[in-house]
């Protein structure tokens, strides 16, 4: 049996940490957020969701303490915020075995950070798709239980080919897995979602159901992904199915999108699910914008191409990181102007 470290126990990570915690996998949370560490050493992790409670003792560390261990990992499981990504590997390298794997489960192309710490022959990519939020030290809100949750996994380069379904089955006691060939795409095709409706909800200060229900606002919503799809394009990146989807039109990225909005709000958020930055806005933590949406700016600007909307939600969330504005509907305006006229 592997032994196994999970790097960044948020909402997310302690609830895929729970579920193989309880099917009697060998884990051991490494975590930052010191009352999150005081909480499970003290009463365990507790993860609440729709359809069930799981709750598990499982082995938890400060970052800090990582510097005491003296033994190695066989796979970590990377669950920081894509901006943590680099120097988390630096921390966890001298503990990942000679021949571990570790797998980036988060939001953002961190993958080449990953692989340029920790070296191609030692890293896989992944996709993820829980929601789940945690406010209380200790305990998570899982909204999308595993059977709502889905992950991709898939290799970076020959070095790790054939090593995929050794993360796949330890994923699949926390969700649907699918083992792709083209994970690049496929996280590319995350972040194209998560263009849409992560930060563009925060900003108003909305779920991401509501949000998509403000007047006005599913065109910006939408836009913002298609300028992402465009951005996937031009990067050199290829439309793929996530979610479970089986087959998609690559000559035809814009409805992909719709359809990827239509399959989240259907099927992987509840009315009350908070983004991620949302919540990391209500912990008074800065957000993953520049690494989402940014990212799309910044993708388009080297193809010689813009993106208005994806801009406006930039720099509306660094003025809110900022403390010069606040979350508000209000904004609905300021990203409705930055969208095409024919919109």
């Amino acid at each position: 049996m592997p032994s196994i470290a999970i790097v960044g126990t948020g909402a997310n990570g302690a609830a895929i940490g729970a579920d193989l915690a309880e099917a009697g996998h060998d884990v051991t949370f490494i975590e930052q957020w010191p009352a999150h560490v005081e909480a499970i050493r003290e009463h365990g992790i507790r993860v609440e969701t729709p359809e069930e409670q799981v709750s598990a003792t499982v082995p938890v560390l400060h970052f800090c303490e990582v510097a005491t261990l003296r033994r190695t990992f066989d796979v970590v499981l990377l669950l920081v915020k894509a901006y943590d990504t680099r120097w988390a590997c630096e921390l966890i390298k001298p503990h990942l075995a000679d021949d571990g794997i570790a797998v980036g489960v988060q939001n953002g192309m961190s993958v080449d950070d990953m692989t340029d710490v920790l070296g191609a022959e030692r890293t896989l990519g992944a996709v993820i798709e829980i929601s789940s939020t945690m406010f209380e030290p200790g305990v998570v809100d899982r909204h999308s239980p595993r059977s709502r949750s889905w992950f991709a996994v898939g290799s970076l380069g020959p070095a790790t080919v054939g090593r995929e379904e050794e993360v796949a089955t330890l994923l699949r006691h926390s969700g649907s897995v699918d083992v792709v060939s083209d994970i690049r795409s496929a996280k590319w095709m995350k972040l194209v979602i998560n263009a849409a409706e992560l930060v563009p909800s925060a900003i108003l200060d909305l779920s991401i159901v509501e949000a998509g229900q403000h007047p006005g606002m599913k065109e910006v919503m939408l836009q913002a992904g298609y300028e992402a799809v465009d951005a996937a394009v031009a990067a050199g990146r290829s439309v793929v199915p996530i979610f479970g989807l089986t087959t998609v039109d690559p000559s035809n990225p814009h409805a992909f999108v719709d359809t990827l909005m239509d399959v989240l709000l259907e099927k992987y958020v509840l009315s009350h699910t908070l983004s991620t930055v949302l919540q990391d806005w209500i912990k008074s933590r800065r957000s993953e914008v520049d690494q989402i949406n940014g990212r799309v700016v910044e993708e388009l600007a080297r193809a010689g191409r813009q993106a208005p909307v994806n801009q406006a939600v930039v720099e509306i969330a660094h003025r809110i990181e900022r403390g010069e504005i606040k979350r508000s509907t209000d904004h609905v305006s300021v990203l409705r102007a930055a969208l095409p006229d024919s919109v």
